[in-house]
Order: C-alpha cells, then sequence, then structure tokens
C-alpha cells in the first residue's frame, strides 16, 4: 500500500469520525412544557411556567444560556416575549412578557447552549391557549324545559349554519352535572366525566377543544348529553344528592375565525331544544341503565328534523361560582382486559374474572331480541366459597343494564359511571358467553407513566403492581380513598400518605395542582382543613391530624418532586391558614383537642387479652403533624424568601416540640404510648432531643421484634416506619418488615392474591373469610406508601432537597432482604434516572443514568466513598 493511500484512508476516516461525532453530539431539546402539560388549552396564569429537557450523547453536559420566543403566529414575525439568559434553568421559566389576551393561541420554542459550547436549533414548536375572561362568555346555561326531576340524561342540540370557509374554531364548553359532547355526528374529544369534579360552588372547570377539521361550511350540528355526576347525583354518605344543586345545566360557546378574517359565536341560549334519550339512569355509585330501544338515529348530525319530543331549553341564572380553565389532566381510557376465564359460582351465577382489579367499565357486545335486558353486576372479590361479593360495596350497586334494540349486533359502554372490580356477573346475555364479547377498559386520569422498579424478588415485583394499580384506580380526576363502594371521596389522609409514592409512579404534577386547589377553596374560614376534598360532608367534618395536613405535606412534596415554585406561591396561603388554625385551637402549645382519627387501622388483634393493640394516643399524634405542618411552613418561607415568617415560625416549632417532650416523654425517653407509630413519628418529625433519638429508634426496633418482625402502624404511621429504621441504621428490620409474608404486612396480600393495595391489612383473612364488611376497600392505596421508601433504599433514587425536581440527586442503594438485582427508573423534569444493581459472588455492580442539566451523588454500599457525577451513563463496582 502506497504512503500517499495510507494518508488518504487515515484523513477520510478522521474525517468521517469528526463529522459523526459532530453529528452525534447534536444539542436538541424535547418534552416542552407549559405549566406542567403538553399544549394546554386554558391557561388561566398571567406567568405560565416554561420547562423542557435537553439530548445531548456527551457526558457532564448542562445549559449555559437559553433563549425563549413567544408568538402569537406560528412563523414568530410577532413577538410577544423574547428573553436569552445565561442560565441553566430548564424548569419552570416564569413568563415575563407584555399582558397575554385572553382566548388567544400562542406559540413558543426555546434554544439553548450548553458547558461544551454547543448550540441547539431550535426546538419544535409548541403552543398554549389562554382561557376566557368573565366578559369574554356570550354563552347561557341552559337546562331542560321545566325542572329537572328526571333521572334520565337529557339531551341538547343546536343546529347552525356556517356561511363561509373556516380558518379556525374553538368550543369552550361545561357543565353542572357531566357532559357528552357530539359535533356533526362525532364526539368533540375522548375525555369522560367533563368537566371533572370540583369544588362546584366555588369554582368550575371549562374544557377547550380545537373543532376546525370537524367544522365545515353550511350545516352544523352540535349536540350534548348531561349525566347527574358528583353535582347533582348520589354523593357522600347517608344516601345524599342533589349536593352542589338540583339542575344539571350545559355551558358551551364556539368561536370561529373565517379565512376572510371575520368571526362568529355560536352559545347556548334559548334557541337550542331538549329531548330525553336513551340514558335512563346513569349515577357513579349505581351504574346505568341504557335502553337501546330509545336511540334516536341521526339527533347529533345534519339533516335530522326534530319530532315533537323536542322542546325549546330553559334558560337558568348563572351562579357565583368562577369558570376557571384545565390545570389537571382529563379522565381517559386506558389499558383494555379480555376476560381470563368465565365460569359458573357454587351458586349458579355466571361470573367472568378480569384478572385485575382495576377502575373504568366492561364494553359488551351482544345480539338478541329487542327488549332484552342484559345486568352487569361488578364485584372485587369472590367469598371463600367462591361466589360472586358485594358485601363491601355497601349501597352502591356497581350495575350496568343493557336493554336490546334487537337489531343486530350491538355494543354497550357507560357514559356517565365507572365500576371497581375484577370480577363481573352477567344476567340475561342472550346466547353463549364468549370471551371476545367483554372487554373491560380501565379509566383514570392522563398521567404520564415516570416510575419503574422491579428486584430479583417475585413478590416485591408484584407489591409495586398493586402499588401501581391502586393508582391508577384512586386517581379518577380527585385522588379517591376507594373507587368501588358508596364513598370514592378525596379523603386528604390518604392523599397525604401516598403522595411522594404518587409522584415515582407517574407524572402526577399537574393532577395534585389541581386538587390543591380545591383544598384552599374548601378550606373553613377559620383555616381547618376537610376530611374530603371536594368537601361533601358536613363543615365539622374537618381539622383531623395527618388528614388536614395534606394542605402543607402535598405543596411541598409536589415542590421536591417537580422543582415548580409556583405550587408553594398558590398554596401559601392555604398552608399557612392551617398552621394558624392549630395554633388557634392550641393550649400552651399543645394540640390536644378536636376530632382526630388518629392511626387509622392500626393493628387490632381480635381476641386483645393480652393488650396487644398498638393504640397511639390520637393528641400526640396530633403533636407531631402540628410540629411537621410548621417545618413545611417554615421550609416555604424560605423559598419563598419570607424571612420574618421564617424567623416567627422556627420560634413556634421549638415550642411546640418543648410541648411534645413534655407532655409525652419520660425523662429516660420512653414515650407515653409505646407504639411503633409513636416512636416513628417522634423520629420522623424530630420531635425528641438528639441525644435520646437513637435510643427511641432502638425502642421501636424492640417492639417490632416482640410482635415477630411485623409492622402494626395504621394509615399515619406506616409511610413513615421503613424510613425511620433505615436512618437511624435498622435497614435489616426494615427489609425484615417489608419482606415479611404473614399477617399484618405488605407481602401478606400479595399471597392472598392480590392485585390492588388493600384497605385493611387482613382485608381477606388466612380461612377466606372477610373482614368487616361495610369498610373493606380490595383498592385502597393509602398503604401502598411503601413504594417511597423501596424506590429510595432498594434502587436508591433519592430527592436532595436543597436541590429540588433533581437538579442534583442522590445514587445510594441499600441491598438487603438477600434481593440480588434491583432496577429503577424515573422520568424528571431534566429527563430519566436510572439506578441498576446487581450482587453475583459478592460483588456489587450498579450502572446509573443522570440526565442532561443535571448531576447525581453516587453512594456505593459498604464504602462509605461519595462521587459526584454529570450526565450520562456509568458503572460502578465494589465488593461487599
Amino acid at each position: 500500500m502506497s504512503h500517499y493511500f495510507k494518508f488518504f484512508c487515515i484523513l477520510f476516516f478522521s474525517s468521517v469520525l469528526t463529522f459523526s461525532q459532530s453529528f452525534g453530539q447534536k444539542l436538541s431539546t424535547y418534552d416542552l412544557t407549559v405549566d406542567m402539560l403538553d399544549n394546554p388549552s386554558s391557561i388561566d396564569n398571567d406567568k405560565p411556567g416554561f420547562s423542557w429537557k435537553i439530548n445531548s450523547n456527551i457526558k457532564n453536559t448542562t445549559q449555559s444560556n437559553y433563549e425563549i420566543r413567544v408568538s402569537e403566529t406560528a412563523s414568530f414575525k410577532k413577538i410577544t416575549w423574547q428573553q436569552s439568559k445565561a442560565s441553566a434553568q430548564s424548569v419552570s421559566v416564569r413568563y415575563a412578557g407584555e399582558k397575554l389576551q385572553s382566548k388567544t393561541k400562542y406559540y413558543w420554542q426555546v434554544r439553548i447552549k450548553d458547558n461544551h459550547g454547543n448550540t441547539s436549533v431550535w426546538s419544535e414548536i409548541k403552543h398554549f391557549q389562554t382561557g376566557l375572561k368573565p366578559e369574554d362568555w356570550q354563552a347561557k346555561w341552559i337546562t331542560v324545559p321545566g325542572k329537572d326531576t328526571s333521572f334520565a340524561s337529557p339531551l341538547l342540540r343546536k343546529e347552525f349554519a356556517l356561511k363561509k370557509d373556516v380558518k379556525s374554531a374553538t368550543a369552550y364548553i361545561t357543565a353542572k352535572g357531566l357532559y357528552m359532547a357530539n359535533l356533526n355526528g362525532a364526539r368533540i374529544s375522548n375525555d369522560y366525566f367533563t368537566p371533572g369534579w370540583t369544588s362546584y360552588k366555588n369554582h368550575i372547570q371549562y374544557q377547550v377543544y380545537p373543532i376546525t377539521k370537524t367544522l365545515k361550511k353550511g350545516q352544523n350540528v352540535v349536540a350534548v348529553s348531561l349525566g347527574d355526576g358528583w353535582y347533582k347525583g348520589r354523593i357522600g354518605f347517608s344516601n345524599q344528592s342533589r349536593f352542589y344543586g338540583d339542575t344539571r345545566a350545559l355551558l358551551l360557546q364556539i368561536e370561529v375565525e373565517y379565512t376572510d378574517g371575520t368571526k362568529e359565536i355560536i352559545i347556548s341560549d334559548d334557541s337550542w331544544k331538549s329531548a330525553n334519550g336513551p340514558i335512563l339512569a346513569s349515577s357513579i355509585y349505581d351504574g346505568e341503565t341504557y335502553d337501546a330501544r330509545r336511540e334516536i338515529a341521526g339527533w347529533d348530525n345534519v339533516g335530522y328534523k326534530e319530532s315533537d319530543e323536542w322542546k325549546p331549553v330553559r334558560v337558568i341564572e348563572k351562579g357565583t361560582e368562577k369558570l376557571v380553565g384545565m390545570s389537571g389532566p382529563t379522565v381517559s381510557k386506558h389499558e383494555e382486559f379480555k376476560a381470563l376465564k368465565i365460569f359458573k359460582t357454587p351458586l349458579g351465577e355466571t361470573v367472568i374474572d378480569f384478572g385485575q382489579n382495576m377502575v373504568g367499565w366492561v364494553k359488551v357486545t351482544a345480539k338478541g331480541n329487542s327488549g332484552a335486558k342484559i345486568t352487569l353486576s361488578h364485584a372485587e372479590v369472590l367469598d371463600k366459597n367462591g361466589n360472586f361479593y358485594t358485601t363491601n360495596l355497601r349501597s352502591a350497586k356497581q350495575q350496568n343494564n343493557y336493554i336490546l334494540k334487537g337489531t343486530g349486533i350491538e355494543i354497550f359502554e357507560p357514559h356517565f359511571s365507572f365500576q371497581g372490580f375484577r370480577y363481573v356477573k352477567v344476567d340475561g346475555y342472550p346466547g353463549e358467553l364468549k370471551p371476545e364479547n367483554f372487554t373491560a377498559i380501565a379509566v383514570y386520569s392522563n398521567m404520564q407513566s415516570t416510575g419503574k422498579f422491579t428486584t430479583s424478588n417475585p413478590l416485591l415485583n408484584q407489591l409495586q403492581h398493586n402499588i401501581e394499580w391502586g393508582q391508577k384506580g384512586n386517581f379518577v380526576d380527585v385522588p379517591t380513598d376507594c373507587p368501588q363502594r358508596d364513598e370514592r371521596l378525596g379523603w386528604t389522609g390518604d392523599a397525604q400518605a401516598f403522595a411522594n409514592t404518587a409522584a415515582y409512579n407517574m407524572d402526577v404534577s399537574a393532577f395534585f395542582t389541581k386538587w390543591l386547589k380545591d383544598v384552599s377553596a374548601d378550606q373553613l374560614p377559620n383555616g381547618s382543613v376537610p376530611y374530603v376534598i371536594p368537601n361533601v360532608l358536613n363543615e365539622r367534618d374537618a381539622g383531623s391530624a395527618g388528614w388536614a395536613d395534606a394542605a402543607t405535606i402535598i405543596p411541598w412534596a409536589m415542590y421536591l418532586s417537580y422543582g415548580d415554585v409556583n405550587i408553594l406561591e398558590t398554596q401559601y396561603q392555604s398552608m399557612q391558614k392551617w398552621v394558624n388554625y392549630i395554633t388557634s385551637q392550641s393550649k400552651n402549645n399543645l394540640w390536644n383537642s378536636g376530632s382526630h382519627f388518629g392511626d387509622w387501622l392500626f393493628y387490632r388483634p381480635n381476641d386483645d387479652n393480652d393488650g396487644r393493640a398498638a393504640v397511639t394516643d390520637k393528641y400526640m399524634i396530633a403533636q407531631t403533624f402540628y410540629a411537621n405542618s410548621i417545618q413545611l411552613l417554615i421550609n416555604t418561607s424560605k423559598v419563598l424568601g419570607k424571612t420574618d415568617e421564617v424567623k416567627k415560625y422556627t420560634e413556634l416549632l421549638n415550642k411546640v416540640k418543648q410541648a411534645y417532650v413534655q407532655e409525652y416523654m419520660t425523662p429516660t425517653g420512653k414515650l407515653v404510648s409505646n407504639t411503633q407509630t409513636a416512636y416513628v413519628l417522634a423520629l420522623q418529625f424530630d420531635m425528641l432531643p438528639e441525644n435520646l433519638r437513637q435510643q427511641a429508634a432502638k425502642r421501636l426496633v424492640d417492639n417490632v421484634k416482640s410482635y415477630g418482625n411485623h409492622l402494626t402502624t395504621g394509615f399515619l404511621g406506616t409511610p413513615y416506619l421503613c424510613h425511620v429504621l433505615s436512618r437511624f441504621g435498622y435497614q435489616d428490620v426494615s427489609y425484615n418488615l417489608l419482606l415479611q409474608e404473614s399477617y399484618p404486612s405488605w407481602l401478606y396480600p400479595v399471597k392472598m392474591g392480590a392485585t390492588t393495595i388493600w384497605e385493611r391489612w387482613d382485608g381477606l383473612k388466612q380461612d377466606g373469610s372477610f373482614q368487616t364488611a361495610d369498610m373493606n376497600s380490595f383498592n385502597h392505596y393509602a398503604y401502598g406508601a411503601i413504594g417511597d421508601w423501596m424506590y429510595k433504599n432498594i434502587a436508591g433514587i433519592n430527592l436532595i432537597e436543597e436541590n429540588p425536581g433533581y437538579k442534583v440527586f442522590e445514587i445510594s442503594p441499600k441491598p438487603g432482604g438477600k434481593l440480588t438485582s434491583a432496577t429503577g427508573e424515573l422520568e424528571t423534569v431534566y429527563g430519566k434516572i436510572k439506578s441498576s444493581w446487581t450482587i453475583t459472588n459478592g460483588i456489587f455492580k450498579l450502572d446509573v443514568t443522570v440526565p442532561v442539566n443535571s448531576s447525581a451523588i453516587v453512594l456505593m454500599p459498604g464504602t462509605g466513598k461519595k462521587e459526584k457525577i454529570g450526565s450520562g451513563n456509568y458503572s460502578f463496582e465494589s465488593k461487599l
């Protein structure tokens, strides 16, 4: 080979390498959001926050500069705001341009520079749309003629003509009750249970839908059906209905811009017509009855001729409630399940097993005679004899009835109701039941899955599965306690206990942002927070320790998880009102008054002859949560720069802790209630002097061992139990509790076949009998709070409070429990974190992924060494 040819080859391959490296090192952005939402359409915030993630294959990459621009045109010829800043901030960059106009679509882009000198191209064009101001609403609230006394879902329609070609069109729509809307024969969205459940007396959400492609020049029809929902239907206890109002109503405004620049608005008004349709009744608790014989062919499309049944609607006065844009996700369909098996029970009932306890409904396909009635009844479990069990539903029927019209193959799904179930009893089905004719559909809020967690232990993997499905089933617009019986309420205690775990499994930033607005709205004037949000109970049902503390715990948890200070700014007044309320109820800095749930559903053996029930003094618990809420208010005040409040509440916190020690601890450090929950809360919230904390941890461990390595904690102690043990050096005890397979434990339900988290540790007893029937949910996520510990300790993915949103985080896995491998993944606001480890022949191997624009501190087990790393993929190894 000649020297020239060698030189040419070297030059060629060097050029190729340089080109491939420069191409591979291309810097780019992705996952652009506004207020944590993708292309939101009803922004009410005057200063929305822009966030983005960064792609780069160069290790240790951080953003050094960003340039953002916002425009009313996709060509960016008319710039509304542009900012270039030397900053690493890529989360919630606040808009600072000219005042945003209402009902306006804005486009935005970002481009960045990194610390290596690379510059990205402009990102893809994203958009957001501002909502309507009160004065923008021209539509009128309309309802059925006469009083709205029927259980049937009314149909409302309006035919209208557009005389020109349409450039763009937008529908703004909401209801008192629930609505489903069609335009020219097609649904305008795939959302369900709109407008969602809020504190209706304070505010009602409206939805915004682009309908440009559906509208046409000439005749058009908009058609809407209404359901009772939470607004008018049965909700809460004592067979309560019409809590918010007795009249379902629609508010709809369609804004059209023609190609010639002119505009037109179509509104709900007295020109609409109404009639009853095939939905004879629809209830959140009881299900739906649908008579297909009453279907009105073509009613939602052009060309339909209205019969005498169609009557003019009635216009009603608008109420005092505000109309607000969506700040959280809508609800839609997700996973589908085919029948696992169809069988006859010992009582001769025909039952379908879908294999997974879920929330949603069953889609059924059938062919039969006109008038034939199919009844689907829903249950979570079978009794010990294998029979269909619904006693734990209390008065909720959870039953869908479909009456065939007899014209061939018919398909039914409910419209305004959902069920919690694994098993479905079928009555009246015409012909043979075939698996392909029944599909279970999971329905829950649209939250991106962000976490993955697996280990070498199949039981732990099933536990993680159960935690995730408990979250899915109970995050249907609000964080409910359970999704099946006559309750399904937004219990605050369950929500705060589970918030950290929820943020590992799914992106719940917008979900909780929306719900926390209702916490503020329903908070009593004196600052007390109701047991459930939205509040459908009595005003006196408020102020319980560990429940009402959701007002402080969840905003801080969301801030740490997503790094958006806006949640603290929005909720600060609510947080402060709650702490001030407790202070007003306290005497000598002791909160020892009021009604409290205490450590709900703690361990209580059936025959407590030797006093083994783990009863923790309720006021003792209240004092610890008082201190914790003060601490969270101090933390928030520091972030928001409220120095006077920091000083004020720091002084208060010291007094509250001193009062706790004086009232509830002996001089030697023993607590008045010698229970696991007492020690856990005292240690978790730093209630004890430092020199007495380690001995308290030892007392906790001794207590655990005295129960044969079983937990005895309830809703308030359980979330912190393993965290406290690990913090004070008892990692082995944490693992013993986690892997305990007998009652009470996390794995006992798994061994008993659970596919979700149970309300009670022994909802189903070893002999196949059930716990107390009137409070025994098999889909109740609170005890799933152990997921937070599993991500933090087994996978080792940990927040650092000083660097919220995982800007800087810690990877510190703590192997144990005979696990030989574990993997945790978390999609953060910066990108994906991954921690995956294996143990082979005493060698611990760890693989770590750090997202661009963040960094991690890695602590290898047993070495005591820390190493800070930037973005990229890394491998570590040590000997155990």
